[in-house]
């Protein structure tokens, strides 16, 4: 596989054209789902300065978030509700995720990248890449899709529910955040399996 000029190089066995990457973002804010992208990308088309989205500046992954989805062979992205988060736990609801971003693809890939050192359990031949955001063009590229996804739908979620800071903190537990929970309470989107979101249930 070839990876962006920007991202350290990493060696995997498979050596096709169907290699998805996934990854996941959103494990640790208080609010909101947990969002997963998958991504095919094409090796004619390639996309340029990809890299772990967290280290993009918010302009960055927006211009690149409409060219993945412009040049790749397939993309989807997929999420879990907070519901299932406090259902299953933060863990499995991130693999839960990413499995439904990959069976959502439009081409189904031959082989797997996933971010991180799990992987969900499904029949996909696949390797876990720590830090395969930094290391992998199609994980970036996934991270990228997914925090852009994941960012605007936290500004929509401010308008529902002013007040919170959901704009600029995304839902993390900023002082910001946490002392708008004390004064506000716990929202329907607020993870209640969550220990400062527990603690302030056990407070009303």
């Amino acid at each position: 596989m070839k990876s962006s000029s920007t991202l350290p190089p990493y060696v995997c066995s498979y050596t096709g054209t169907l290699l998805a990457g996934v990854d996941e973002v959103g494990r640790g804010p208080l609010a909101g789902d947990v969002v997963a992208a998958a991504v095919i990308l094409d090796p004619q088309n390639p996309v340029a300065g990809l890299a772990d989205s967290k280290k993009l500046s918010e302009k960055r992954r927006e211009a690149l978030f409409d060219e993945i989805r412009e040049k790749a062979l397939s993309f989807a992205i997929a999420r879990a509700t907070v519901e299932e988060i406090d259902q299953i736990n933060i863990l499995h609801a991130s693999m839960l995720a990413m499995k439904r971003a990959v069976e959502q693809l439009s081409l189904q890939p031959e082989f797997v990248l996933v971010d991180g050192n799990r992987k969900p359990n499904w029949h996909y031949a696949c390797d876990t890449v720590v830090k395969g955001d930094d290391r992998v063009a199609a994980i970036a590229a996934a991270s990228i899709l997914a925090k852009v996804t994941r960012d605007r739908e936290m500004v929509l979620l401010d308008q529902q529910y002013p007040g919170y800071g959901l704009a600029g903190h995304k839902g993390y537990p900023t002082k910001a955040h946490m002392e708008a929970l004390a004064q506000l309470g716990v929202t329907p989107i607020h993870r209640k399996s969550f220990a400062p979101v527990q603690r302030q249930l056990a407070l009303v």
